[in-house]
């Protein structure tokens, strides 16, 4: 399964996309950001976003997406964009339908690092291990959205598997005209 991890932002929307299936090593396949100027507008960055999401998404060819769940943060100044840019990263998945979860951060946490509160350390350091990385992608943001894409592998339900391959078979069956 190959999984597109998203972390929602929108100065730094975080990319990320990871090959592997349970009980199986992992791959990453490729990872990096989305950037957008503080000095556009809100319009024009959340246009920058989706077109960079959809090229992502058009050369990496992921099962599924992941995409982490916003949530009410300490700096509730930085909520209202990262709650755009993930609507733009939902509406750019099913747009090509593909199947979308949704993780929260305390879930990709204890996916990872085995710890529901642990710290960016932690799960840094075990995004580098379990995909067997030189070192930690930087920013911080490329980092989570390979952190969520390994959560989704491991976590994903059966259903999200058999959504995915449904999603694969309609992407390469012609379609019928009469």
């Amino acid at each position: 399964m190959r999984v597109l991890g998203i972390d929602p932002g929108l100065t730094r929307c975080g990319v990320g996309v990871v090959d592997g299936s349970v009980g199986r090593p992992l791959t990453m396949v490729d990872v990096g950001v989305v950037r957008t100027s503080s000095t556009l507008p809100i319009a024009e960055r959340l246009v920058t976003i989706e077109k960079g999401l959809d090229a992502w998404i058009e050369e990496h060819r992921p099962d599924a997406v992941a995409v982490e769940r916003v949530f009410a943060r300490s700096d509730s100044s930085t909520i209202m964009g990262t709650a755009q840019a993930s609507g733009i990263a939902l509406v750019v998945a099913a747009r090509r339908g593909l199947p979308i979860a949704m993780h929260t951060p305390s879930e990709v946490k204890a996916a990872v690092s085995g710890n529901g509160r642990a710290d960016k350390a932690q799960v840094g350091a075990m995004v580098v291990r379990i995909l067997r990385l030189p070192e930690l992608p930087k920013p911080a943001d490329a980092a989570d959205a390979l952190a969520l894409a390994i959560t989704h592998v491991w976590r994903g339900s059966a259903s999200n598997r058999l959504e995915a391959a449904v999603a694969r078979a309609r992407r390469t069956t012609p379609v019928r005209t009469r």
